[in-house]
């Protein structure tokens, strides 16, 4: 009774194991197995008799079922063997369709890869399109530059490489040629650094050939320039000689000839006079100027260029050692010296920083201390009072032409004042030998005269007045040698001589 009792008492526990393990997922059964052989010995045993027990009742469960759906298996398997033939032929129908499907589809393959090609070319087409129109620009202004090089036109071609730099090159950056054209831009322009350089030594060296050309010309421009007051002074001047000595032929004739020959010789030199544009071109220096101005480098250009011309300067004002035997000598110098300073003038207004008036200023001063110097020692080797007036005007067209471009002269004016001490030295001189050679050849006897025509003749060259001479017949003889009126020729002459040497040195 007792293991009736016990065996009841595990009959519940088994069915709820068995519920457990139909449950519980297989990982986890084998603590819900182990609980079975911890119970009672046997309890084993009985739990496999359930086991047992409960897996035939699954069985009769499966057949009942399999046996309830029995009928529509064998349904289905006998109409799947009907459209087994149907699927045959489907697959046979399929297997075909698909060949001609893919007979037919080659040709939409070769047509599409055709396609796919010409549509990768078309892009491609167009992206190099699309790159050319940005390299063309770069492409034709490189060729610009090429051309403005060979053109010689430099500052363009400087103008150019900027636009390069800034607008073009930044697009196409990435391109091989574009470093390359990068690289040899500052190549391209030290080389237009060094051609510029050369052609502003060329002119320089130009303009120092051409110095007595253009001082020339310039010479003459301020001949032409002089104002008709001027003229007019020179009558008065002259007239005042006429009035004091009474007599009209020689003075008078004078100034009638001066003012004649001054309007003719204006008027011949009107069209022969060129400007000094005309003989020089001054483009190199505008260009080069230009060019460093473009490069950053304009204080270089600058120095070089004054210091070159300094050293001019100091060649110019060099006089030659026999520059006082003739005028042509000092006309040479005056010529060189005008010649320089008018191209320093003109480069003063036509361009900004290369000259400076200051820089100007303090060469002129340089030169004019010089120029005086020079003229003060080899004119105190003058003797011919001739060649010393002629110097005279040389230096009076000198100074007024450097005046005419704004250079002060006084200092110059002064110097005139100390030649004319020396100029009427010389005329004593000349004239104490004129009057010895007229007193050695004079007889020291009365002039005779044996008509009027001889009267006439001695009263032309000495206005002599006498009363009673004149009631006297023919022949007669005038209270005087010869030497009387030779004597008063030669003090007319050299009164005249003398004030000569006066004109125009009152214009300071």
């Amino acid at each position: 009774m007792a293991e009736s009792g016990e065996g009841l008492g595990t009959v519940p526990e088994h069915e709820r194991i068995l519920q457990e393990i139909e449950s519980t997922d297989t990982a986890c059964v084998g603590p819900t197995l182990r609980s079975v052989y911890d119970d009672q010995p046997n309890a084993h045993k009985k739990f496999m008799e359930k086991l047992d027990a409960c897996i035939r009742n699954h069985d009769k469960e499966i057949e009942k079922m399999c046996n309830f759906h029995h009928q529509g298996f064998v349904d289905a398997i006998t109409e799947l063997l009907k459209v087994r033939t149907d699927a045959e032929k489907l697959k046979v129908q399929v297997t075909d369709t698909n060949r001609r499907f893919q007979d037919a589809g080659k040709e939409v393959i070769v047509q599409t890869e055709d396609i796919i090609r010409c549509r990768i070319q078309q892009r491609n087409i167009t992206t190099v399109v699309e790159k050319l129109q940005l390299c063309l620009p770069v492409l034709e202004m490189y060729s610009k530059l090429k051309e403005q090089m060979n053109a010689k036109r430099y500052y363009s071609a400087l103008k150019t490489m900027e636009q390069l730099e800034n607008v073009y090159f930044p697009r196409v950056s990435q391109y091989r040629f574009c470093q390359l054209m990068i690289e040899n831009l500052p190549k391209l322009r030290e080389d237009i650094k060094e051609i510029s350089m050369s052609d502003l030594k060329d002119f320089l060296e130009s303009i120092r050939k051409h110095s007595d050309k253009i001082g020339e010309t310039a010479m003459k421009q301020a001949q032409q320039q002089k104002t008709f007051s001027v003229v007019l002074q020179k009558q008065n001047n002259l007239k005042f000689v006429k009035k004091m000595y009474n007599n009209d032929s020689i003075p008078g004739g004078r100034n009638e000839i001066v003012l004649k020959h001054t309007f003719e010789e204006e008027d011949e030199n009107e069209e022969e006079v060129l400007t000094v544009q005309d003989l020089v071109d001054f483009s190199p220096v505008y260009q080069c100027l230009h060019i460093y101005s473009v490069l950053g480098d304009e204080e270089t250009f600058e120095n070089y260029y004054r210091k070159q011309r300094k050293k001019q300067a100091r060649l110019v004002l060099q006089p030659h050692s026999n520059m006082h035997e003739t005028v042509d000598g000092y006309r040479r110098y005056f010529t060189q010296i005008v010649g320089f300073f008018v191209v320093e003038d003109h480069i003063l207004h036509v361009t900004q920083g290369l000259v400076t008036k200051a820089y100007t200023d303090e060469l002129w001063n340089m030169a004019l201390s010089k120029i005086i110097a020079v003229l003060r020692a080899h004119s105190s080797y003058c003797t011919d009072p001739d060649l010393v007036l002629e110097l005279k005007n040389l230096i009076v067209i000198f100074a007024d032409t450097l005046q005419g471009y704004g250079f002060p002269v006084n200092r110059l004016f002064d110097l005139l004042f100390e030649i004319r001490d020396q100029y009427n030295e010389t005329l004593l001189k000349k004239w104490a030998g004129v009057f010895r050679d007229i007193f050695e050849e004079d007889n020291y006897s009365p002039i005779p005269v044996v008509n009027e025509e001889e009267y006439k003749i001695v009263i032309s060259k000495f206005p002599f007045q006498d009363p009673d001479l004149e009631k006297q017949s023919f022949p007669k003889k005038f209270p005087m040698s010869q030497s009387v009126p030779h004597i008063y020729i030669q003090v007319k002459e050299f009164i005249y001589a003398s004030l000569k040497f006066s004109e125009s040195l009152h214009r300071r």
